[in-house]
Parts: C-alpha cells; structure tokens; sequence
C-alpha cells in the first residue's frame, strides 16, 4: 500500500462525506467531484473507477424506476388511497393503519423513494377533507416506507447493493431472510403509533360521509395501460425470484421488465420515450457512481483490508460480536448519515473480513441490510423518503420538525433495532 495513495483516498472520502452529511452542496456534485479527484491523484486510473462502479445496481435502479414512472401515469396510487379511505368508512385512525401498511407493500415491491413520492399528495389531499393534521400519517408513512424496504432485495438502496455485491444473496434469499421480521416489526410500529395518535385523529361524520362518496374508480385515468403495467410488474417480480435459477443479473431482470413494459406502454399511452425518462432520478444514480468510485479507492489503496483485519482483532473474529456490532453500528449511524455511503463502505470490508477467515459471513449481511434500512427511521434525515416527505410536507404548509419526528422515530427504530438483534441471534448465531 503506498501511503501518500493511501492518504489522499482518505482524505478525499473523509472531506467528501463530510460535506455530504453537512448537506450544504448537493451530494451528487460532491460524490462526483471527490471521484474525479480520487483519478486525478492518481489513486485510481479511469478504467479502475470504471471496474468499481456496480452496473449491476445502476441497472436495477433504472429498471423500476422505468416500471414505475409508467405505472404512476396511470392513477393506481390515487385509486388505492381513496379505495382504503372509503374501505375504512372515512376513520382518520383506520385509515393512517391502512395507508402505511400499502406503503410498506408498496415500498417493498418498487422502492421508499418512489412509493413516498406517489402516496403523500394524496394523504395531504384526503387528511385536508377529513380535517385532520397530516403529521401522524407522514410520519407512520415515513417509518412504514423504510421497513416495508427492508423486506426485499429492491425495497431499499442498501438492500440492491448488498444482492448486487454478494451473487449468493438473490432475491428469494432477502425475501426468506428479512421479510418476515420486517413484518413483525411493522406489526408493532403500527400498534405502537396508534396509541400515540388515538387522541389526536377525530373527524366529523360530516366529512366522513363527504370522504365516502368520493369514486375511487375515477381516479384511473388508463385502464388499459394499468392492466399492462400490472402483468409487466408480476412478471418482473416473478423473475426475480428465479433470476438465479436462470443466470439472470437482478439487473437484466428489471431492464426487461422497463423494456417490455416501455414497448407495450408505447400503443397505450400518449406519453413518449422522453417523458419517461425525464422521471428517472439521474441525481441519484450519478451519486451513486461517484460514491462507487470513492469507495473504490479505499479499496485499492488497502485502507478497506486494513479496517478490516483491525475489526478482526477488535472482535477476535467472534461471528456474534461482529454481527451485532454492525448492527447497532448501522442503525445508528444511518440514523443521522445517508445509509448509501455508510453500506457503499461496508461492503467491501465485510468482503475482506471473509478473505482474514471468517467463513460465516451471512448473519453480518443480514445485520448490515437490517440496521442500514431499520436505522433510517431514527432521524428525519435518516433517509432518503423521510427527507422527500419532509419536503413536501413543508410546501404544503405542514412542516415536520427534526425534534418533532426524532421523539416519534428515535425510540421505534431503537425497538426495531431490538426486535432486529434478537431475530438476528436466534436465527443465525445460536
């Protein structure tokens, strides 16, 4: 390892996260600068960075992105909102449970991001006929989108990572593996918000009634094309769940999906190739290469080798330890850091900690994904969606106070985390 290498990788990832969880420059702009200037020192070459950067989650993510701005044009989001508002006979409390269980089924099917962006205009819309503050469904929301994202292999950013990383974990193997526990988890964020917001959510029968003979029929703007999109993301799950029984990259997966569905969307839809992928988070994706190639200098200079032979001794190799250290390690940091670079990190030094000889690397994977997903729901910048929410909650005049959602969301992510540790435990390290 040559050190003044070494020392410039370090430093130029230090300065860059730091600005990052400062957020004073857009993350993107920094991840792509420290990037370039990670080549230009000559830490890495151009085809070096270029070998770092996981086509294989880029790919993903643009897929369902694809799938899901298509989707999004057809009402589908609208319909399932006013569908449970109706279901639950206009009843505030009901209807916060309903709406953030299909958040998290929809956060666990497409993603946080997108989900939140689709279903908080609406819970604005339909909190504003029922009279009642919007706070307590953002927030349930928020907690429900991040744990609903824990469940499957493309809920979460750190999740499509971490399959993408490790060829093993496909997705029926973070289906098995974490979405039941996520379950339970849900089950007890929700009972533990709805004794917090009980008092606080009461309408009239008035505007209940006004709330049930709305037609969520109505809200479908393309029938047609809703059907097709449908097919298109069963058949994209689906493949999922065997794509490596049939040698399929999740990537090529998802790419088909956003192909086939592009192809069949375009004699259905007025919209064009250009609106489609004007939807596509290109901020997002260029960050997450700019990190890539970051964390790839880490990994060529030794620094990740060498952090993770000092964990090694730290935890004299013992699988318990270690897992639960990255556990609680994860959680707490994405608590208050982006979850993206903290996992864009780890990954490669729970990669060497198998090279030092630790041959069960699997519980530290599973404590990885849980505690980076989970852990996002301490703070309301743990997140990627909790900030999206925030932000359109304050556009529409509803602002959500870090202390405000840090009182609700610290203590159930500790619980969460708590849940997490002890499933952890029983199912891997016993």
């Amino acid at each position: 390892m040559e050190s003044n290498q070494a020392a410039i990788a370090v430093g130029i990832f230090l300065v860059a996260y730091a600005l990052i969880i400062s957020e004073k420059i857009h993350r993107t702009v920094i991840a792509l600068a420290g990037a370039v200037l990670v080549i230009m020192f000559g830490v890495l070459s151009q085809e070096q960075a270029i070998h770092h950067i996981d086509f294989n989650t880029l790919g993903l993510l643009v897929g369902m992105m694809v799938i899901v701005a298509i989707t999004s044009e057809t009402g589908l989001f609208r319909f399932l909102a006013i569908w449970s508002a109706k279901a639950v006979d206009g009843d505030p409390l009901k209807l916060m449970i309903v709406l953030s269980v299909i958040t998290a089924i929809s956060s666990a099917l497409l993603d946080n991001v997108t989900t939140v962006l689709l279903i908080v205009p609406v819970t604005l819309s339909i909190t504003k006929q029922l009279n009642v503050k919007p706070a307590p469904y953002l927030i349930s929301q928020i907690i429900a989108s991040n744990v609903g994202g824990t469940a499957t292999l493309i809920g979460d950013p750190p999740n499509i990572m971490i399959g993408s990383a490790v060829k093993e974990l496909d997705f029926l193997a973070f289906v098995n593996n974490l979405a039941g526990i996520a379950m339970l988890i849900l089950v007890v964020n929700i009972i533990i918000l709805v004794l917090i917001y009980r008092k606080h959510l009461k309408t009239t029968a008035e505007l209940s009634a006004k709330i049930k003979s709305l037609n969520p029929g109505h809200q479908i703007k393309n029938p047609k094309l809703l059907k097709i999109c449908l097919a298109v993301l069963a058949l994209t799950v689906t493949l999922f769940f065997f794509h490596q029984q049939l040698h399929l990259e999740s990537a090529t997966v998802a790419i088909f999906g956003a192909s086939l569905l592009m192809l069949l969307a375009k004699k259905n839809s007025d919209h064009d190739l250009e609106s489609i992928f004007h939807k596509v988070e290109w901020v997002a994706l260029f960050f997450f290469i700019g990190l890539f190639i970051l964390v790839g200098g880490l990994v060529e200079t030794g620094i990740i080798s060498l952090l993770a032979q000092k964990a090694m001794e730290l935890t004299a190799g013992n699988p318990t330890t270690t897992a639960m250290i990255i556990l609680w390690l994860s959680a707490l940091a994405s608590a208050f850091v982006d979850n993206i670079p903290f996992v864009a990190t780890m990954i490669p030094l729970i990669k060497n900690m198998g090279a030092l000889g630790m041959t069960n690397l699997e519980p530290l994977w599973w404590s990885l994904a849980l505690g980076a997903c989970l852990g996002g729901n301490g703070t309301i910048i743990g997140a990627s969606a909790n900030v999206i929410v925030a932000g359109l909650a304050a556009q529409e005049g509803y602002p959500i106070s870090f202390v405000r959602f840090m009182k609700v969301g610290f203590p159930l992510m500790l619980l969460s985390i708590l849940i997490a540790n002890i499933y952890v435990y029983l199912r891997y390290l016993i």
